[in-house]
């Protein structure tokens, strides 16, 4: 028998209850519905894109695919430059539990891998605050997959590209080399940063809270890789120039050195070295001594290299001709109180004399029978005082003041290349005017099959008769005879030039230069040579520059498949003439 449940019998149930508030709890549940109703229809609807804006911020990351940086190459397609594959190491150092022994362990044997002391690892795991640290960039790719292989939680690596130059110190200065984010910093590297670089792609993904990608979203824009570079330098002509130069160097005790081979052609830069040097790929320690591209960026007083240039305006203004007469007793001149000297009294001269001997007195006695205003422009026509016109970063223009302040013992110390300044670069291109039939070349880091169009500066009558002159500098009786080589003629100027320092010259302090081209008669190259302060007791251009610039000259030549336009070695005087400075 059941039993019946009396509600009455309960004072809360017996209780009367008021209808409206029923009522009033279903409308409020009804309102809630509707409220969240409305709240899901804005944001799925009407406030959708606001919303998806603060997903992709919090959780949305675009990704830079890197592009495959383009390459350096010389003339001959050999690789200067190129970008390999690299592991980069980065961490989440609150992930990196190194509490457990297992985990220290791989701490330890990472360290070992990265070449790195445990302590400065440690250090850089310390703050666990970060959510991400760079470990290390840019490890040779297989001790990134040997660091991969630790599977160390909280440790991660990235792949990315790092330049490698197979020259090395040779060739650092050409070249240049990249930074750690792959930007050219210096040489070619930086002068054709925009297009080796390429352009780097992207990809759209989702990342979790520890960096890991979960899903890509939109549209994977793909890289464009750079572009290759091909140079005009001659990776064997560079190597074998740098490694003379840099002997020459180091038996004079020299404080540093450089040296210009240009195509007497083309105007293409087939060597530039300068020593010291730099390895590019490995820069720690790296002094701005070593990392200064001299040949362009370092101006000297050209000293007697400058005699050719004002000897050939007197023979193309008509003023003298290669056997006039030049009387230089008692060895010395004296313009409005300055005396000017040889270094010793070569009694009379011709012109052509004036070159073999190098005299300042001839030199003088020429110039001083010249308006400033010729000289000058002469000079200009030849690139001095001019920044030259060259694709590569840190070219200087040098020092020639306006004649209309030159003094008239100014414009004799110019004649013979003091009071003007000029880099390594430009005094060799200067010397192309007597190589191309009187016309000055424009000099290019770039392959160029084309002969270049030169700006005419003398005729072609008188570059052939300062070419003779130049030939008997370098032959017996010459300042330069030790510029002669095996198997090709050749024809230069040395110079000797002091060291200023402040506004005085530095005593003991010497610029060693030579300038010059082969063969005489059909000129291919030039060759220019600096040697910077010699301290072996010999110092004058003849004699510590000239021979840098006689094997390079017939190396170069044997390289480029030039002829032999001489039968046997020429004779070189024991004791040459040391040229006036």
């Amino acid at each position: 028998m059941s039993r019946s449940v009396v509600y009455t019998a309960s004072p809360l149930l017996a209780s009367k209850t008021p209808v409206w508030r029923s009522k009033f709890i279903v409308a409020m549940i009804a309102l809630g519905f509707v409220g969240l109703g409305a709240r899901a229809a804005y944001v799925q609807v009407f406030g959708n894109a606001f919303f998806q804006r603060q997903g992709e911020v919090r959780f949305a990351r675009t990704l830079e695919l890197p592009a495959n940086r383009g390459k350096i190459l010389d003339r001959n397609g050999l690789i200067l430059a190129s970008s390999v594959p690299a592991a980069s190491i980065w961490a989440i150092p609150e992930d990196v539990d190194q509490d457990k022994p297992e985990v220290r362990a791989k701490l330890k044997q990472l360290a070992k891998l990265l070449d790195m002391p445990q302590a400065e690892l440690m250090k850089k795991l310390a703050d666990e605050d970060k959510t991400f640290v760079w470990v290390k960039r840019q490890l040779d790719w297989d001790v990134g997959q040997q660091i991969a292989k630790l599977d160390i939680k909280g440790i991660y690596q990235r792949k990315e590209y790092k330049r490698q130059y197979p020259e090395g110190e040779a060739a650092a200065h050409v070249v240049g080399f990249t930074n750690v984010e792959d930007h050219g910093q210096e040489g070619m590297e930086l002068a054709f940063n925009k297009d080796l670089a390429g352009k780097p792609g992207s990809r759209r993904v989702i990342k979790d809270r520890l960096g890991r990608v979960v899903e890509g979203v939109g549209e994977t824009v793909p890289p464009v890789d750079g572009r290759d570079m091909q140079l005009s330098i001659d990776s064997k002509v560079q190597f074998f120039a740098y490694q003379k130069l840099r002997d020459q160097v180091t038996a004079h005790k020299a404080k540093a050195g450089s040296v210009v081979v240009l195509d007497a052609h083309t105007g293409e830069v087939l060597a530039l070295a300068n020593y010291p040097s730099y390895v590019p790929d490995k820069r720690q320690n790296l002094t701005g001594e070593q990392l200064r591209n001299r040949a362009l960026t370092d101006t000297f007083e050209p000293g007697s290299t400058m005699k050719p240039i004002t000897i050939g305006l007197a023979l193309e203004s008509g003023r003298v001709r290669p056997e006039t007469v030049v009387d230089t007793t008692p060895g010395r001149i004296n313009i409005t109180g300055s005396t000017i000297s040889d270094t010793h009294n070569y009694g009379v001269l011709t012109v052509e004399g004036v070159i073999q001997k190098s005299s300042n007195v001839g030199t003088t006695k020429l110039a001083m029978q010249m308006p400033a205003r010729e000289m000058w422009e002469t000079f200009s026509a030849a690139g001095f005082g001019q920044k030259p016109q060259i694709d590569f970063p840190g070219a200087v223009s040098g020092r020639l003041r306006p004649y209309k302040t030159w003094r008239p013992v100014e414009q004799a110390t110019m004649s013979y290349g003091y009071g003007l300044s000029a880099s390594l670069f430009q005094m060799a291109r200067s010397y192309t005017v007597f190589a191309n039939s009187g016309r000055v070349i424009p000099a290019t880091m770039l392959k160029s099959e084309q002969p270049a169009v030169g700006v005419p500066v003398f005729s072609e009558r008188t570059a052939d008769q300062v070419r003779k002159m130049l030939q008997m500098a370098a032959g017996p009786g010459g300042t330069g005879q030790k510029a002669q080589t095996v198997g090709y003629s050749v024809g230069g100027k040395s110079g000797t030039a002091r060291k200023q320092v402040g506004k005085n010259y530095a005593v003991g302090k010497y610029r060693a230069w030579f300038t010059g081209m082969a063969p005489i008669d059909k000129p291919r190259i030039v060759v220019a040579v600096m040697i910077d302060e010699p301290s072996n007791g010999v110092y004058y251009g003849g004699a510590v520059a000239a021979p840098v610039f006689s094997e390079v000259v017939q190396q170069t030549l044997r390289m480029m498949g030039v002829q032999p336009d001489m039968a046997v070695k020429p004779q070189i005087v024991a004791n040459a003439v040391e040229e006036s400075l």
